[in-house]
């Protein structure tokens, strides 16, 4: 709808015009299309590295997450930490099979 109004401002008349015409008309467009298209995409691509600078880490995309603080220490090689979540520790295993409790170990 729009095409059609603003070639009616240009007036031109397509039927009375050449096929040879009309196939350069068409190539021009083309052309100026591509050259639209590829400085969107180009455009679209930076914004899209810029995103992924943002969410990469070493190479894979993760969340990220705020750091979580130590809630266990090991007694022995106090060094030793795990701050509860995910897999327990096989130092703390270990305490927990002699006897211990895990609350023994709550900084």
């Amino acid at each position: 709808m729009r095409f059609r109004a603003a070639m009616n401002k240009l007036d031109p008349d397509f039927n009375s015009m050449s096929i040879a015409t009309l196939w350069t008309l068409r190539e021009e467009i083309e052309s100026i299309l591509c050259a639209k298209m590829e400085a969107e995409k180009l455009k679209l691509e930076r914004r899209l590295a810029k995103l992924d600078r943002k969410f990469l880490i070493n190479g894979r995309r993760r969340l990220r997450y705020p750091k979580v603080l130590p809630q266990f220490r090991n007694p022995d090689p106090p060094h030793e930490t795990w701050s509860g979540r995910g897999k327990q520790p096989h130092w703390m295993r270990k305490l927990i099979s002699n006897g211990k409790s895990k609350e023994d170990f709550r900084t």
